[in-house]
């Protein structure tokens, strides 16, 4: 018993050393409404009741690479973890987007009913991509989940569901608890999923480093020797589809309490496109490049429509093409394979700078 609150002290001090990185990027979030307000000089009595104003935008941009990021979170955790290339986990998303503004819009569920129900649709649908991984892989594993997700997209514009999902047009008219407004609480909206964000990827790192997690390292890198040892691969490959279900969902329910309508567009080939491109850029299974491909992607789409109207999309192009010729790993996966040889070279570049030793040597 005395020596446990030594090695637990020990453990976290262990901890805040290896990820003084990102405390100190969500610390740097979370003062960053405030720190918007001072440089355009709104008081923060304005900020802190979310009145308009240059901070309030910025937390709504914020607000959606915070969601994105879930989505790319939840994306590296069945690609880049397990190994697993779906082209339907758009499907996921868009579930969590619609499931969840029907049941409050038609059928007046509060939040806690609407969540227990979507987390359970979240697992069924992870099974139904799950039945075929035992018979299927690789491509032909992405082509099934392309064709079960364009099914569940061709369904939602339906005329049959025009009355809950609005059709081509989109889901309409939900209405977003009060303590949750995006526009009257916009900076508690912030904060709640810049929260959400932290624990998704403190959940996915606790899996990839648990035994587990592992399992499925290894099933990504040879799944016939996995096999060999005694692993049955088929169940951690749909532990991983399950978490990874979960998580897309929530950020489909973020989504749906943010935008004022859901887009069809969300359950189609091209959202998921949008998944591989975050971490791809990021630097796939990394889990940190994700966040990081998620916010490039939002900043970049948002800017260059901005900045250059219809050229943006061509200039956006040359941009995933520049760095993939030149991050080919992504920018997290390039960092660590590359980090001591850059390491190594500052230090032969600061060798000169370095006063001699008493030998008359460089330290």
């Amino acid at each position: 018993m005395p020596t446990a609150t030594p090695s637990r002290g020990f453990a976290v001090r262990a901890w805040l050393r290896a990820n003084t990185g990102p405390l100190i990027v969500v610390g740097l979030l979370a003062l960053l409404p405030f720190a918007v307000a001072l440089i355009d000089g709104q008081p923060l009595a304005e900020v802190l009741a979310n009145q308009p104003g240059q901070a309030k935008f910025i937390q709504g941009l914020m607000i959606e690479v915070f969601i994105l990021a879930i989505f790319a979170l939840s994306y590296d955790l069945i690609f880049g973890i397990t190994g697993l290339l779906s082209f339907g986990h758009a499907m996921f998303f868009a579930v969590g987007a619609y499931l969840s503004g029907i049941m409050i819009k038609s059928f007046g569920w509060s939040l806690a009913p609407t969540l227990g129900l979507l987390a359970v649709v979240a697992v069924v649908q992870a099974l139904l991509f799950s039945v075929v991984l035992p018979r299927v892989q690789g491509v032909t594993f992405a082509l099934v989940t392309l064709g079960i997700a364009e099914v569940f997209h061709i369904v939602i514009q339906s005329r049959e569901l025009v009355g809950y999902t609005g059709a081509d047009v989109g889901l309409q008219g939900v209405i977003p608890p009060a303590f949750l407004s995006p526009a009257a609480q916009r900076l508690r909206f912030y904060f709640v999923a810049l929260g959400l964000a932290v624990l998704v990827y403190l959940l996915c790192r606790r899996f990839v480093d648990s035994p587990t997690g592992r399992v499925c390292i290894a099933t990504r890198e040879n799944e016939n020797r996995a096999l060999m040892l005694g692993y049955n691969t088929f169940y951690f490959k749909l532990t991983a589809m399950i978490i990874s279900s979960l998580l897309a969902s929530l950020a489909g329910f973020l989504h749906m309490l943010y935008q004022p309508i859901v887009s069809p567009g969300i359950a189609s080939l091209s959202y998921t496109v949008n998944a591989l491109l975050m971490v791809l850029v990021g630097g796939m299974g990394t889990l940190s490049g994700a966040p990081i491909g998620a916010a490039i992607l939002r900043l970049l789409t948002f800017y260059f429509d901005k900045w250059f109207g219809q050229s943006s999309g061509f200039i956006l192009g040359m941009v995933y093409v520049a760095l993939v010729l030149f991050l080919p790993y992504g920018i997290v996966g390039t960092w660590k394979l590359r980090r001591f040889a850059w390491r190594s070279g500052w230090a032969r570049l600061a060798q000169p700078l370095r006063p001699p030793s008493r030998d008359g040597e460089r330290l």
